[in-house]
Parts: C-alpha cells; sequence; structure tokens
C-alpha cells in the first residue's frame, strides 16, 4: 500500500463505521445473540488479519459481509461434517452407544475417545482431528504443506487405527 492510501483510508476508522452494519448481518445471519456475537469478532479478525487484501475505493462495509458470509457459511459447513461425524461415529461405529444381541450396552464416554485418539501417531492424529473439526483436505494438505493423497491416507488410517482401538477395547 503507499502512503497517499495509507493517508486517506482508515481501516480501523471503517471499521467502527461498519460495526452496526455488520453486527445487524451478523444477527441476520445466526438469529442468535451470542452466535451473532461470536461471527462478528471472527470476521473483525478476518479482516484485520486480511486488511492488506482489501482494495482502496471499493466498498469496505460489503467486503466485511462477504467476509462475515464466507465465515458463517464455513462454520455451518463445520457443524454440518462434525454433526455428521457423531451421527455416523468414527470408522462407522456410534460414539454414543453399542447395541449387542444380548442388548447389552456399553457407552463410550468422551475420555475413552480422547484416549483413542490420543494413541494415534501425531503424523496421523493431526490430519484428523483437522478433519473431523471441519476442515476440508484441500486446507489441511495447504497448512499441513502436503500433498492431498498424503492427506488423504493419513485420514484413513487413523480413522483404521480409531475403528481397530474401539473393536479391541469393546469385544468380548
Amino acid at each position: 500500500m503507499n502512503s497517499i492510501n495509507h493517508i486517506s483510508f482508515d481501516f480501523s476508522e471503517s471499521l467502527q463505521l461498519s460495526n452496526k452494519s455488520l453486527y445487524s448481518f451478523a444477527m441476520s445471519l445466526t438469529k442468535n445473540n451470542s452466535d451473532a456475537e461470536d461471527l462478528y469478532q471472527d470476521t473483525v479478525f478476518l479482516a484485520l488479519k486480511n486488511r492488506e487484501k482489501f482494495s482502496i475505493g471499493t466498498n469496505f462495509t460489503a467486503w466485511c459481509k462477504t467476509i462475515m458470509r464466507n465465515t458463517f457459511i464455513n462454520n455451518y459447513r463445520k457443524q454440518k461434517r462434525f454433526q455428521a461425524i457423531l451421527a455416523k461415529g468414527v470408522g462407522g461405529y456410534f460414539f454414543g452407544k453399542k447395541s449387542s444381541e444380548n442388548s447389552t450396552d456399553v457407552d463410550m464416554n468422551v475420555k475413552e475417545i480422547e484416549k483413542l485418539i490420543g494413541n494415534i501417531d501425531d503424523r496421523f492424529k493431526t490430519p484428523f482431528l483437522m478433519y473431523y473439526t471441519g476442515f476440508s483436505y484441500d486446507e489441511i494438505a495447504e497448512r499441513l504443506d502436503l500433498p492431498m493423497g498424503t492427506v488423504k491416507s493419513r485420514i484413513f488410517f487413523a480413522r483404521k487405527h480409531l475403528k481397530n482401538s474401539y473393536n479391541t477395547l469393546f469385544e468380548k
């Protein structure tokens, strides 16, 4: 950014002037005060983090609303993926209860799941946890600086390890 643009555009002031509009937009997306505040804070953080990507002369509030909308959509997708994983379970096994023919139910609590995940080698655990929390294969590959195939295979082997550990833990 050249010095002329620095003088003619105050990023922080523009952010403050957009405050009410951004919060209203967050409320329209989330329909919840707490979630709207979180979304607003995430948006401000991302706007500040990416301030060099803002083009002087474009609509600042619209730029921030685009960041907010994309953040909302990404969070929604992560939440849906997380719910799907919980519903399906690790390696095809449910997290909640495992039923058998004799109606014996085994509760698998969070600490047991964390222990199983904790036993995975870090090379496999990191991409698995990233995927589990909603990152796409592309995002994981980029953040870990790994080829896509490596990311997919590491997640596969982490799932396989969890499935085998689960089976071993709950075999009768």
